[in-house]
């Protein structure tokens, strides 16, 4: 039955997708997060539900009239620059037949970055997009946030098998990174039922990374909530949140947890903790016999995995490849940074205000936990920076086309003063 409700969902959204492309973003957003067909028992496990909504999509885009062109800003030129270097890679990597398999699946999902780029750009469009992240990775840690309360945090919480976010680890930390995407639907609901749907999604995805019991989850988190607050709005209320509910969860989690968890500082004594440290080893000896090109993609195949995102591209791509990986991640930063400081005292850009400050949170998640676990290609991170890319975009239209003034009464012209706005980098359009 799951089999066949899902397959009439999706197969009543690709008409829409193919007139309304950005529709078709979404649903594969919502495919790729949440993976509903992993949920499922018969055919649809295996049927390619994911590679139609894309489809569906990129024939969308050629025969609609949505405009099709990519911004050109700092940051696309370095993750454009990152992807030849991949490509460069895997024609000189140890494991050549591997290689251009990983390389097929990394260049399939930057292609539906770039088609995000082109089709999201707009605050209602955003917003959506982080509606669906939030709902598609947050279903399992609403659902894992139960489990995890109903069973005393005596199980570990797992994502669906074969996907990105398959570990608990992995899960872990996706459940980190979404959590700063419900604080800002919450900002933006303007209905009761919405804002308090969304700290439940927050609180109970928060439950569940740490029910994840995931190590790397937990520093993430740490480090996570810590900018959360930093960037809230009302921070001293979210402090007070902060400061009840982790004491209670602390006591709450059985001594099987309090006993993983501190091995974080006897991690000589822990054959995972040493299996980490084996595998970065591994990284820095494979980058040392080649030093610019790395070993390709699944250099790490056979022997182990790369549990960090550092040294998962280190080992991969080569320095060269690390700095370029680095450098994309510094960049978003910046440019949420450019983002919050133009729009603190715009309330028409409240909305980018928030998301920046909230993509901000996800990418110090990311870069924390990150260092544990390796998930370098994920998605989820490669959309969070096209959104900021976009928001960016969004905010310099509206300084460089300001809205007519606002009519205060009869005859009185309120002329809003034009903020002060350093540039930041320059943005053109391919034709």
């Amino acid at each position: 039955m799951r089999d066949l409700a899902l397959s009439v969902f999706v197969f009543s959204l690709l008409p829409l997708a193919f007139y309304r492309p950005y529709v078709g973003l979404l649903l594969w957003s919502w495919l790729g997060y949440m993976n509903p067909h992993k949920l499922t028992w018969g055919f649809a496990v295996y049927f390619p539900f994911v590679q139609m909504a894309a489809i569906a999509t990129l024939a969308g885009l050629v025969f609609s009239k949505e405009p099709k062109r990519i911004p050109i800003t700092f940051e696309v030129v370095v993750l454009i620059t990152f992807i030849v270097w991949m490509l460069i890679t895997t024609f000189f990597a140890t494991f050549e037949r591997l290689a251009w398999v990983q390389f097929d699946k990394v260049i399939k999902i930057q292609i539906m970055v770039f088609i995000t780029l082109m089709l999201m750009a707009s605050k209602e469009r955003l917003t959506l997009l982080a509606l669906i992240m939030a709902l598609g990775i947050g279903f399992y840690g609403i659902k894992g946030g139960i489990f995890t309360i109903l069973t005393g945090g005596g199980h570990r919480v797992q994502g669906p098998s074969k996907t990105f976010i398959g570990g608990n680890n992995e899960l872990g930390l996706a459940l980190i990174m979404v959590v700063p995407l419900f604080r800002y639907l919450q900002l933006q609901a303007t209905h009761w039922i919405a804002r308090w749907g969304a700290l439940a999604g927050l609180l109970l995805c928060g439950i569940a990374a740490v029910g994840t019991q995931s190590r790397g989850a937990l520093v993430g988190i740490v480090a996570m909530l810590t900018f959360l607050i930093m960037k809230s709005r009302k921070k001293f209320l979210f402090l007070i949140l902060v400061a009840v509910s982790l004491p209670v969860l602390y006591a709450f989690m059985p001594q099987s947890w309090h006993d993983r968890m501190a091995t974080i500082q006897n991690y000589e004594q822990d054959q995972s903790a040493m299996e980490r440290i084996w595998a970065w080893q591994y990284a820095m000896r494979v980058a040392a016999e080649n030093p610019i090109f790395g070993g390709g993609f699944e250099v790490f195949a056979g022997r182990t995995e790369a549990h960090s995102i550092y040294f998962e591209v280190l080992g991969e791509q080569g320095y060269i490849g690390l700095c370029l990986f680095l450098l994309l991640g510094i960049s978003t930063w910046m440019a949420g940074r450019w983002i919050i400081k133009t729009t603190r005292n715009i309330d028409d850009l409240k909305w980018a205000y928030d998301l920046a400050s909230m993509l901000q949170v996800s990418l110090i998640g990311y870069a924390v936990a990150g260092t544990f676990l390796g998930l370098a290609y994920f998605d989820l991170i490669y959309q969070m920076v096209a959104m900021m890319i976009l928001t960016k975009i969004v905010v310099r239209r509206y300084i460089e086309n300001p809205p007519p003034p606002k009519i205060a009464g009869e005859g009185d012209v309120v002329i809003e003063p034009k903020p002060k706005v350093r540039a930041y980098g320059t943005i053109r359009y391919d034709r």
